[in-house]
């Protein structure tokens, strides 16, 4: 009874009763949408449809104003009424192109990802080379002919090519553990540019899910579900460079789809020996929907790369004229490797709020580079070329849970996941070779076994504008190696466990505004015979990070974003694939600022910035001793793109790393550069015809440099110096796409 007269009181006196909008999201063939945000513009709530597009929003009132926003969509505004509570309403989105209008900040979402999204839209992926450049702040440098991965920078760390990185694919790890040429190792070659269609990152330690490696940050790399059209492209250019690659749909019906890709690159590059570079990548994906809310994803990828290098050459034969820049003291130097890849992907929707997720992957990878970086310094008569090979199977899966309970007072999601992940490497070996073929010397040969079992949880606590967000990640890592150089037999074998606490703020008071502070320790293993040869210490150093930023809409069309961070890593062993040798390396801290600008000044232009400043310094070294060889201070990276411009659409872009230190006292310095691409593109009917240029102010440039003691044929002495591979001069190839 007094229910019933306080409700009829509330309806006399006008007071609005909250309740529970619900509903469901689709595009315009009915296609359920997920992850749109839900935002009420009058209380500040907000939620996101799951992967059947519906949502739940609470404390809703008549006469709100609902927004439904995500990325490829117009923003679609509703009214509540009294009738919006009686049942379920359909909203139905009409696809736009990408804007930063579309980019709405609440604490749930990724919200860089979001922006990285619009860049990625906005100017496409043209190259492989490109991938990683798509990641604010991260610098790439390619040195051994193209088939070799690409050098990293990101946040003061000279990452190689990939120790202080987490990359995926589809949730397939990338890394290469305790690799041939070095720990982390990352080639993403294997992945078709034209096939990326989402982003994902994070920088520094504060992410559960992911582990190794994730202490500078991790990538993620999602590719398309599927096609918009099929297509067939040719690219054509100087230094011999030819390009085709094919997108073909074998499947579109309401359950089911699936496409294939494939690709050939070769090149034979600016340098006086060409580098026969040859890259041959295919790949398809099927996607199928199942009874009950599930879906399963099916896909399979291979590639293979050969090639030939100048490798990196030393500044004093470019003086002396013995040389050109483009010139080599050993062309001998090159590689050829493969990756075969199978990926399941499958989730279920148990309810309306729980989820379930499982991946399942194989790999099956081989790998023979052949280097030379010191000449004649230890072999005056052979030279000192080495080779490095590996044979390797990766297996692995994961499986998440997540859940969310929605209340008026408090809105508690998790995620609770395990894994696996087993690497079986056989006959890894760095052998010293003359032309190749002899070999002269083995200094390491052997099996590694290395497994990664691991389980995290990831909550996350919605109290109004406040998100909170602990997280905590367990891994337990074993590791085993077989000297095959023994003379008899010696198998070692050590182990451990290691936790990960992660914890997050966010405040998000309007759509228009976030503050968050991120903390968290992560951790990068290190190389199996790099502890074994230590006998288990030091097998997993830990990262101990802090970020505290904001993102700022400051129009519909302006997002500032800005982040102060600091990054402490402790004492680390590094095994040198390149020497087969073990250095201790002392603790380090990394201090720095990001800032990034994107700015829609007009429907068809796009303003994208990012500034990047570091502090890096051994914590453990005298000062002037302290510098951390390659360790970038500041980057600077951005561009200017355009599309829809009476069918033109192209863009401008840049990067720039400052001069830094090549070793501990500064002594040496590895010049900084500044290089401008450009690319125009035009449309008529089915046909796209485009230009790229690269360095197109034809600049000289490094574009990968160490500090190396190296020895010519004719010198008596060693010498110490900036060894470098040149940067490819002003590079003009010309494309055409032909859509159907």
């Amino acid at each position: 009874m007094k229910r019933i007269l306080l409700m009829g009181l509330m309806l006399c006196f006008g007071i609005a009763q909250s309740q529970s909008l619900k509903g469901k999201v689709v595009g315009p063939n009915n296609n359920p949408l997920e992850n749109v945000a839900v935002f009420d513009r009058t209380s500040g709530n907000h939620t996101h449809t799951d992967t059947s597009g519906k949502f739940s929003l609470e404390n809703v009132e008549e006469n709100d104003i609902i927004s439904f926003s995500i990325l490829g969509f117009a923003t679609y505004e509703y009214s509540v009424t009294a009738e919006s509570f009686a049942e379920p309403i359909n909203i139905t989105l009409n696809e736009a192109a990408v804007s930063l209008e579309q980019v709405t900040i609440t604490p749930e979402v990724n919200t860089l990802s979001q922006i990285v999204a619009v860049d990625l839209k906005t100017a496409p992926v043209k190259s492989s080379q490109e991938i990683l450049r798509k990641v604010p702040g991260l610098i790439i440098g390619q040195h051994a002919g193209g088939g070799k991965a690409e050098q990293i920078f990101l946040r003061g760390f000279d990452i190689d090519h990939g120790t202080d990185i987490n990359l995926s694919v589809d949730g397939m790890p990338v890394n290469m553990v305790s690799h041939a040429h070095g720990q982390g190792y990352s080639d993403l070659h294997f992945v078709i540019p034209e096939t990326i269609g989402e982003i994902s990152f994070g920088k520094g330690p504060y992410n559960a899910e992911y582990g190794d490696f994730a202490t500078a940050g991790y990538v993620a790399f999602k590719t398309l579900d599927k096609l918009d059209k099929s297509s067939v492209s040719v690219e054509y250019g100087q230094f011999d460079a030819f390009r085709t690659v094919g997108l073909f749909n074998l499947l579109d019906t309401k359950n089911s789809n699936a496409y294939v890709a494939a690709s050939l690159n070769t090149f034979n590059g600016p340098f006086d020996s060409p580098q026969n570079f040859n890259r041959f990548n295919m790949m398809a994906k099927y996607n199928l929907k199942l009874p009950d809310n599930q879906k399963l994803q099916l896909t399979a990828s291979h590639f293979q790369s050969k090639w030939d290098a100048s490798g990196q050459i030393p500044q004093r034969a470019i003086d002396d004229g013995s040389i050109g820049r483009f010139g080599a003291i050993d062309d001998t130097e090159g590689g050829n490797t493969s990756r075969t890849n199978l990926l399941i992907n499958h989730s279920k929707l148990l309810s309306e709020n729980k989820k379930l997720e499982t991946r399942a992957y194989y790999s099956h990878y081989d790998f023979e580079l052949f280097s030379n970086f010191t000449f004649f310094l230890k072999d005056p008569v052979n030279g000192d070329q080495i080779a490095q090979r590996e044979d390797r199977n990766i297996l692995g899966f994961q499986t998440e849970f997540s859940d969310k309970i929605n209340s008026e007072t408090l809105d508690f999601k998790y995620t609770a996941g395990i894994g696996v992940r087993y690497d079986d490497v056989n006959d890894v070996e760095l052998s010293h070779t003359k032309n190749r073929y002899e070999i002269l010397d083995r200094i390491a040969f052997g099996n590694v076994d290395q497994i990664n079992s691991f389980a995290f949880l990831n909550t996350e606590f919605g109290l109004g504008d406040f998100k909170i967000n602990p997280a905590v990640r367990l891994d337990y890592f074993k590791f085993d190696y077989e000297n095959k150089l023994s003379p008899t037999y010696d198998n070692r074998s050590k182990s451990k466990v290691f936790a990960s606490p992660k914890l997050n703020f966010i405040y998000s008071p309007n759509r228009d505004f976030q503050l968050f502070l991120k903390t968290g320790i992560g951790f990068h293993s290190n190389d199996t015979r790099v502890v074994v040869a230590n006998g288990g210490e030091d097998i997993l150093p830990a990262a101990y990070g802090a970020d505290l930023g904001g993102i700022y809409k400051l129009t519909d069309n302006l997002i500032f974003n800005t982040a102060l961070w600091a990054l402490f890593l402790e004492q680390e062993f590094v095994y040198v694939g390149d020497a087969g040798i073990v250095e201790p390396s002392g603790k380090t801290r990394r201090l720095g600022v990001d800032f990034g600008l994107r700015y829609e000044a007009l429907d068809w232009l796009y303003f994208y910035g990012d500034a990047n400043y570091t502090y890096a310094r051994s914590t453990e070294e005298p000062n002037g001793e302290d510098y951390i060889p390659l360790a970038p201070d500041f980057t600077l990276t951005g561009g200017i793109a355009f599309e829809n411009l009476a069918n033109f659409s192209g863009g401008l872009n840049y990067r720039f790393i400052k001069d830094r230190a090549a070793n501990e006292d500064k002594s040496i310095i590895a010049e900084g550069y500044f290089v401008t691409d450009f690319n125009i593109n035009y449309t008529f009917r089915n046909f796209v015809f485009g230009i790229a240029v690269e360095n197109l102010f034809d600049t000289e440039w490094n574009e990968t440099q160490f500090a190396t003691e190296s020895r010519l044929f004719d010198e008596p002495e060693a010498v110490e110096e900036i060894h470098f591979t040149p940067g490819t001069p002003f590079f003009l190839r010309g494309k055409v796409t032909v859509n159907f």
